[in-house]
């Protein structure tokens, strides 16, 4: 039998919720060893951060916790303990300068993640942390796949931090939910989050791929918001889809207002006034200024066409769009499912696991695109992390 390696504390995974839970064991004087399968860390964060790392939210703090939904109230004390607040304070303490944007998402004055990744892998090593490369875990105990051929760990306690199950190519594989299967631990089936839907386009939309509608009030079910997406070849993605999309991938019917600043009275009025010789998409640009991507939009999905200035203003306040079901999970930003509340304790240890933690998507929460992802994974594993150090 192979002999064990015996080490303090390990974290599989280094993610930013892998990260901040060894740092936050290093603070508390635990000697820590980070194992990753891939080659460099934190794969899924440089490449979030390649159009600007968004890494949190300028909301006040109950409303960015309501943003968790059902989640709410389990990570209601993580996010207290380490929420905006404490997250910036980490962020200027590794010489990142932060500002708000126009839509309250805060980003590094850089808008870039590398920078602030490698001041936080120095100021890790400087603790004592040891970040192991090429070390895929197995499943068995703390047995490990590494370059140099099997290697098994004995931790005295250890934080998973393995991702969801999105971006496989990134590291993020769900692979680990088998693991945990074996043990007997119960986990929420993987769902995408904050994913793009499909749409067959009549060819007359190709033209318009990549364009934005902005300015439109999207509703899916009880939910609502104005908010900006993008046409794409294969359907609607961007952000106001994102933070509707776990109503969408439970059933919900996906309507556009697309002048959420005119009544229904005053849209009919309007079209009833361009004369009745005009062609209709001529008669909808003079009396509304509908034209470009919004106007295709309105021509491919407003089927059968209508007659009259009242029928047109309907579906000008509520144009439904014919979703075909969500992108592949693989494409998706986040993923929901993974271990549940009642697998965990309120210290994020695993029931069935003594001495075992869990923190970041590997929990089963979901939350919108706008810094919500990030501030959760940093504060789960900051939560887990400190709780596995007084273990």
């Amino acid at each position: 039998m192979q002999e064990k390696e015996a080490i303090d504390a390990l974290v599989i995974g280094a993610g930013p919720a892998g990260l901040m839970a060894a740092e936050a064991m290093a603070q508390a004087g635990r000697s820590v060893v980070i194992c990753d399968a891939k080659p460099s860390p934190a794969r899924k964060f440089l490449m979030a951060g390649k159009s600007g790392l968004n890494l949190m939210n300028a909301a006040p703090l109950p409303r960015q916790i309501a943003t968790y939904g059902a989640a709410s109230d389990w990570l209601a004390p993580m996010l207290h303990a380490f929420g905006p607040d404490q997250i910036r304070d980490w962020a200027t303490g590794l010489g990142q300068e932060l500002f708000t944007g126009s839509s309250g998402r805060i980003f590094p004055r850089t808008m870039k993640a590398s920078p602030l990744l490698r001041a936080w892998l120095a100021r890790l090593e400087g603790q004592g942390v040891s970040l192991r490369r090429n070390w895929r875990w197995t499943g068995d105990e703390f047995a490990f796949a590494t370059p140099h051929g099997p290697r098994i760990l004995a931790p005295n306690v250890t934080v998973l931090a393995l991702g969801g199950a999105s971006w496989a190519r990134l590291g993020s594989d769900g692979a680990w939910s088998a693991h945990l299967s074996a043990r007997g631990i119960p986990l929420a089936p993987f769902q995408p989050a904050n994913m793009g839907f499909h749409i067959a386009w009549s060819p007359h939309m190709a033209p318009h791929f990549g364009q934005p509608i902005k300015g439109a009030r999207l509703h899916a079910g009880s939910q609502s918001l104005r908010a900006e997406f993008v046409i794409s070849q294969r359907g609607v993605e961007g952000g106001g889809i994102y933070a509707l999309s776990r109503a969408l991938r439970e059933g919900a019917t996906l309507t556009l207002d697309l002048f959420p600043d005119l009544s229904l009275p005053e849209i009919s009025a309007r079209i009833a006034r361009q004369p009745r010789k005009l062609s209709t998409a001529n008669r909808l640009r003079r009396a509304l200024r509908l034209e470009g991507a919004r106007q295709a939009l309105v021509m491919e999905c407003a089927r059968p066409l209508p007659a009259t200035p009242d029928a047109w203003a309907a579906q000008l306040k509520s144009l439904t769009l014919p979703l075909q079901g969500p992108h592949p999970m693989d494409e998706a930003i986040s993923t929901a499912g993974g271990i549940p509340r009642a697998a965990c304790d309120a210290r994020l240890m695993l029931t069935q696991w003594p001495g075992v933690f869990a923190a970041g998507e590997m929990l089963d929460w979901e939350a919108p695109t706008g810094g919500y992802l990030l501030t959760a994974s940093l504060a789960t594993g900051h939560w887990a992390g400190r709780h596995a150090a007084e273990f």
